[in-house]
């Protein structure tokens, strides 16, 4: 579809929590074999690097984190518990931040549920092989709604956006209460604590 272009880098080459927010509203594209499968960006959580201890990047630069350490704007894949795929986004300098997508709102061509970070990854069909992939290119992109979409969905401008603690991180101390987790107030897909 031609009207489905990727956001800028610089897009990305800022703080996560920015990020985080800015992402509300925007869509997550899927393509392969000619079909775009296509999300709305819901819901997100934003990790802020090695300081935040509920961060990857917190245990310094590891094989599983290694990606998070590069350019923004590339994907950082990991898989949680040996079954479920999380996907997000670099953000910043290389500093070790990026941006969790937790919950997509479907639009097109989605094929099961979206309201969690391994439902959204099982339904865009994306995996681990997707880790460092440049979201500048065709594979996997952001960008921002089309009319289609738009027509199938609430303007974002509608919904106020909801900062919560983030999920599942209560190993993190403080860093578990903070509110680094952003949502559309009343949308029906975003995840459940």
């Amino acid at each position: 579809m031609p009207s489905l272009q990727p956001l800028p880098r610089s897009f990305y080459a800022r703080d996560a929590v920015s990020v985080a927010k800015d992402l509300l509203g925007k869509l997550l594209v899927r393509r392969a074999q000619g079909i775009d499968r296509i999300g709305r960006i819901v819901e997100t959580e934003a990790y802020l690097g090695p300081h935040d201890r509920a961060c990857h990047s917190a245990r310094g630069k590891t094989k599983r984190s290694a990606t998070m350490f590069g350019p923004p704007g590339h994907a950082y894949v990991y898989l949680i518990y040996g079954v479920h795929h999380c996907f997000n986004i670099v953000t910043g300098r290389g500093e070790g931040a990026a941006v969790l997508i937790r919950a997509l709102e479907p639009v097109a061509h989605c094929d099961g549920k979206t309201h969690g970070p391994g439902l959204l990854c099982k339904a865009m069909d994306i995996s681990r092989k997707h880790d460092s992939v440049d979201l500048s290119g065709e594979e996997i992109f952001i960008c921002p709604p089309d009319k289609r979409s738009c027509a199938r969905t609430t303007a974002v401008a509608t919904f106020p956006i909801i900062s919560r603690p983030r999920i599942g991180i209560a190993y993190a101390g403080v860093w578990a209460r903070r509110l680094l987790r952003f949502y559309l107030k009343g949308n029906a897909f975003i995840s459940k604590p």
